[in-house]
Parts: structure tokens; C-alpha cells; sequence
């Protein structure tokens, strides 16, 4: 099955680079990339060497309700291009495994799709997932630290 993975939509980005606030109303705070452990929400790409970043909570989810998961998140301080991309980006490539979760089209979770799940079975896991109807999309998340790394979704 064929998917897009998608990051932190390009009006979201602009909005936090604007200096909005957060999901717990705080102004999003600044640092400077080490060159590792970076990964930008919206390019989906490493923050590179030297480069400044924002640091916020977010929440990838239209309404507050029971599932909404709301977890840190890096973002390049300055615009940068976002792309849907087939293929596993930069930000799915640093850690060994990464926890994975179907949800409904109302944002439920999918009860028995969530996984902790290593680099090399993302793809057939994210293929078994949107394989079933009830699935709309899937959000890919550290495995270590819970901050929400991805959405998956049907092309």
C-alpha cells in the first residue's frame, strides 16, 4: 500500500514562527541546533548544525477530546519547505524504533494499532495499518520521549 508522510502543516509552522502561542498558551522558546536530535516537524529534516530552532507543545489533532496527545516539538526557526514524501524522511531514520498508532476518522485511537515498532518494520507496519478501513491516519511518535514525530496518511 502506498501512504504520504506528512509533517506539521505549512499555516501551523507560520503561525508558531509568527510567535503564536502553544497548546498550554506559552510563546514557543528558541535554541541553537547541536546537529542531532533535532528533527523539524514541518521539513522533517534535522535541524542543521548551528541553525536556530523553536521548541513548543503542540497538538496535531483538530479538537480536544479524550485522545488528543499533546507532546514537545522542534521546529527550524526559519520557513522551510515541507514536502509529503513516500519514502521514510530524516526525522524516521535517527532513533531504532518509534511507537506508532492508528486513529479513527474522529481522532480516536484505533484500539490494538498502537506498537512500538523498530526503523526497519515502519513501512510494513504503516502499510498493515492504512490496509484497514477504520484507519484514517497514522501518527508516528518517539518511542522514547512521546513527542509526535509524523502523520500518515492514504494518498
Amino acid at each position: 500500500m502506498s501512504y504520504l508522510i506528512s509533517g506539521m502543516p505549512t499555516t501551523e509552522a507560520s503561525y508558531f514562527r509568527d510567535g503564536g502561542v502553544d497548546a498550554y498558551a506559552n510563546t514557543p522558546e528558541t535554541g541553537i541546533s547541536s546537529g542531532s536530535g533535532v528533527p523539524c516537524r514541518h521539513c522533517l529534516k534535522i535541524v542543521p548544525k548551528g541553525e536556530g530552532y523553536l521548541i513548543f507543545a503542540y497538538r496535531p489533532f483538530g479538537a480536544l477530546q479524550p485522545y488528543t496527545e499533546t507532546g514537545p516539538v522542534f521546529l527550524c526557526q526559519f520557513d522551510c519547505k515541507a514536502t509529503p514524501q513516500e519514502n521514510l524522511p530524516d526525522v524516521l531514520h535517527a532513533s531504532p524504533n518509534y511507537l506508532i498508532k492508528g486513529y479513527t476518522a474522529d481522532e480516536r485511537i484505533k484500539y490494538g494499532t498502537g506498537a512500538i515498532v523498530a526503523k526497519e518494520q515502519i513501512k510494513a507496519k504503516l502499510s498493515a495499518l492504512l490496509n484497514d478501513d477504520a484507519v484514517a491516519f497514522v501518527d508516528v511518535r518517539s518511542a522514547q520521549n512521546n513527542c509526535w514525530l509524523a502523520r500518515v496518511t492514504r494518498p
